[in-house]
């Protein structure tokens, strides 16, 4: 039996108010090797605050988290960072390709921290470009390719570090349907051939071509349902 890529228990984040804002409150949830997992729900139900603490970029209230067996609880930013850089991958609504930049280069940044030399930086994100169709724009600048081809970019550079889960949030968000269709499908081609997945999206019609739907709602988990 693989061991999960990640282990949630008991998790709760709260903001400071009057009355304090609990954004998420005792959430379980594991994630096995080579899953495809959909998190839904409405506006305001905790989705993206979920993802931040998946992905490291913020620390919970209370509760434990567990990525690829090593638990996260007490490390330092700098041992987060390193967490995250070596065994995360993301995608977000944004993009955030830096303009001026090729493609390659845009991927290649994915291993900025890792300390890996450019040339082999490069040569990774050209395998990565390959993956996701684009091996043919490596040399175009970012703000150059269609919004499609720019998310595209960003799943290679989820990939070129070769992590052990890719966190996509709202991937489609600034997509039109055909483009939005090409870049779900693209995600679950990875899937097929191994890549562990987890998609936040409030829209039904995405969440339901993944194998297994979580549903949020004010903070807590509603629905865990897998295809039959």
């Amino acid at each position: 039996m693989t061991e999960p890529v990640l282990e949630i228990a008991g998790l709760t984040k709260e903001y400071p108010g009057s009355p304090p804002v609990r954004a998420l409150d005792g959430i379980d949830l594991t994630i096995e090797r080579g899953e495809a997992v959909a998190i839904i729900g409405p506006s305001g139900s905790g989705k993206s605050t979920l993802l931040h603490m998946m992905g490291t970029l913020d620390r919970p209230t209370s509760g434990s988290i567990a990525i690829a067996g090593r638990n996260l609880d007490g490390l330092s930013d700098d041992e987060l960072s390193a967490v995250r850089s070596r065994h995360i991958g993301f995608v977000f609504q944004q993009f955030h390709l830096l303009p001026g930049y090729t493609a390659l280069d845009n991927v290649a940044d994915g291993l900025l921290y890792r300390g890996t030399p450019l040339e082999e930086r490069r040569r990774l994100g050209r395998t990565a470009l390959e993956r996701v169709g684009l091996a043919d724009r490596a040399r175009h600048h970012a703000e150059k390719l269609s919004g499609g081809e720019r998310q595209r970019v960003a799943v290679a550079r989820a990939l070129v570090g070769r992590p052990d889960i890719i966190l996509a949030d709202e991937p489609t968000g600034n997509l039109d349907s055909k483009m939005s269709d090409a870049v779900i499908e693209l995600l679950s081609d990875l899937h097929r051939v191994g890549i562990t997945l987890v998609v936040i999206t409030h829209e039904p019609d995405i969440a339901h071509r993944f194998a297994r739907t979580v549903e949020l709602r004010d903070g807590r988990v509603v629905h865990d349902r897998s295809a039959a």
